[in-house]
């Protein structure tokens, strides 16, 4: 595992921000309706601010969903098990503009999870200097090498 020193920690740059959801003792109802759990995501996307580009969920037999908010910052995905009450959420967001934690707080309060955890991590760690990380470099020209 990287071990940080406490300066390298406050200097840290990164691509984008991803949010790792446990949502445990959810309503199982909710859980088990594809409907409900697609409208969840979607309007967790649009919670945090984010540009909601395609979605797709499936639903299993004789229970549970995966499903995938593909936004222009990067993505939502979730798995549910109703027979267990839970699901796990990732949401991973690009850039400065989204929020990613207004998404988290709003899906623990809409599947009614009594007992989540949330992780940060940051993805894409490319710079230890503070050098300021655009969300979208410049396009390099093919010629260019």
């Amino acid at each position: 595992m990287l071990k940080l020193s406490r300066r390298e920690t406050h200097e840290l740059q990164s691509l984008g921000t991803h949010l790792l959801l446990e949502l445990r003792e959810c309503s199982t109802g909710i859980l088990h309706d594809l409907d409900r759990v697609r409208d969840i995501m979607v309007s967790a996307a649009r919670e945090a601010k984010a540009t909601v580009v395609e979605v797709a969920f499936h639903e299993f037999n004789p229970f549970g969903i995966s499903g995938m908010v593909i936004i222009a910052e990067s993505h939502l995905s979730i798995h549910t098990w109703p027979e267990y009450n839970y699901a796990a959420v990732d949401i991973f967001t690009c850039g400065e503009i989204i929020v990613p934690q207004e998404a988290a707080h709003y899906l623990i309060r809409e599947f009614g999870a009594k007992s989540p955890s949330l992780v940060e991590m940051k993805r894409g760690i490319l710079s230890f200097d503070g050098t300021k990380l655009p969300h979208k470099p410049e396009a390099r020209s093919q010629h260019a090498q």
